[in-house]
């Protein structure tokens, strides 16, 4: 049983305002939130006087590579990196070895997870061209949602076929997140490529062989087939302006059939950064230009875009050291995501009330999870309590994933997360982990 806390004169950064109030969690859960609380109970103190108390994020895309890619990351180690990073719940993607495709694979991983992850977790399960059946099987109250790779990031996962896609969308009766890249359009685009470049191919022109207009035919034909259907789809990692055109910012989040996902790295980085940081910041779908990120920033903060994460992907630094086609799309994100996101506050570019919105309420709604996602009397207690005036640098000895780079390092931050509240137990404090602890198999209400 975790212990009770007393998080005393903090600044609340929940649903919608900034206030000064103590928190009292007992029991894993917020049991009252108020002004001057004095429990007549056992409790420890922690002084939070001129801290900021988030929601714990929730990110709904990673890739923690367990099992069978344990070279590049655990289910484990990116678990520490997240809760290390204000990350409390994460929700992780099927491309591992074997793929996530059957109900016993993935009861397997949540076992993988009680074990293992500090963090609160659920698992998609995968769809293919062949695993229909095995897929309807999937329980909505304790599955996140099915992942359909409408592109080819992950090789055999593509489902291409019309009539498979057809299927799924007219079928599933849960939340369908899909990548969103036309597979014919990047083939075309590469076999040019390799034909005026050969095996030296610029980083610089992933995003031009993994295009904008790729992205837009895919997700344009995502967004068709759910409206056909009435199918409840969430489009992960939107990286172009042209793509904002499919969604809608006039229905409230509760109530919307289709939602889309805004990555870090594609409101953080551009096409201009190729040049100096090549494959570290090569991910599918590509980041592109300064105006696509700047429309994609457009989207957020208009609602259109509904939700932030990280796609946190790690490979190794060997697997990243290749030529252009050899090296793996995809990089470790999850331990900076919600200190990158206050260095924009820092900019001006967001409010702190739309961090916590975007970052942990909005992704609570759309996933229907569980007394989550929010600072309430009831709901388990999952907060980060952070520091906005800690500058602090991204170093190799301070990331925490296990393939030891970050395309932030060297980055400094001017904010520091100090202590994170998973389900009530303090799981991270001020560079210290308490894992007697693990997280909890998340719940939703479809």
């Amino acid at each position: 049983m975790s212990e009770t806390y007393l998080i005393k004169a903090g600044t609340l950064v929940n649903e919608g305002t900034v206030s000064h109030k103590d928190v009292l969690i007992r029991n894993e859960c917020i049991e009252q939130i108020g002004e001057s609380l004095e429990p007549k109970i056992n409790y420890k103190e922690i002084n939070a006087v001129g801290k900021y108390l988030f929601p714990g994020v929730i990110d709904d895309q990673v890739h923690f590579r367990e099992p069978g890619l344990t070279h590049k990351g655990e289910i484990y180690t990116e678990a520490k990196a997240a809760v290390a990073g204000g990350v409390t719940s994460f929700m992780e993607m099927p491309n591992v070895q074997p793929q996530t495709l059957t109900q016993t694979l993935l009861e397997e991983k949540y076992e993988i997870g009680r074990k293992k992850s500090l963090a609160n977790y659920s698992f998609y399960i995968g769809a293919s061209n062949e695993n229909l059946e095995e897929v309807l099987k999937t329980d909505p109250r304790q599955v996140c949602g099915v992942k359909v790779f409408m592109g080819s990031s992950t090789g055999d996962m593509l489902v291409d076929d019309t009539q498979t896609l057809e299927r799924i969308f007219s079928r599933v009766p849960m939340l369908v997140a899909t990548h969103c890249e036309d597979e014919q359009t990047i083939r075309t685009n590469m076999a040019q490529a390799l034909q005026k470049y050969g095996q030296d191919i610029p980083f610089e022109k992933h995003p031009i062989i993994r295009s904008a207009e790729a992205c837009y035919l895919s997700s344009s034909r995502a967004v068709s087939l759910a409206k056909k259907y009435g199918t409840r789809l969430h489009i992960l990692h939107i990286s172009t302006g042209k793509e904002l055109a499919l969604f809608n910012n006039d229905t409230p989040l509760s109530a919307k059939k289709i939602t889309a996902e805004a990555c870090i790295h594609h409101l953080w980085f551009s096409d201009e950064d190729y040049k100096q940081k090549g494959a570290l910041i090569k991910w599918n779908p590509a980041v592109k230009t300064p105006k696509d990120r700047a429309q994609i920033w457009e989207g957020l903060l208009l609602n259109k875009i509904d939700v932030i994460a990280t796609d946190h992907a790690p490979h190794t630094k060997a697997e990243k050291n290749q030529t252009y086609a050899r090296a793996p799309s995809g990089g470790p994100l999850i331990q900076h995501s919600l200190v990158a996101m206050l260095e924009f506050y820092h900019q001006g570019k967001i409010s702190l009330e739309q961090i916590a919105e975007k970052m942990s309420h909005a992704v609570a709604v759309c996933y229907k999870v569980q007394q989550r996602g929010f600072i309430r009397e009831g709901y388990f207690a999952d907060l980060a309590l952070v520091d906005l005036n800690c500058p602090w640098r991204v170093a190799s000895e301070n990331i925490l994933a296990k393939c030891g780079w970050s395309p932030f390092e060297g980055s400094l931050f001017r904010s520091q997360v100090e202590k994170t509240f998973v389900s009530g137990h303090l799981a991270y404090d001020a560079g210290q982990f308490d894992e007697k602890i693990k997280g909890k198999r998340l719940s939703f209400n479809p």
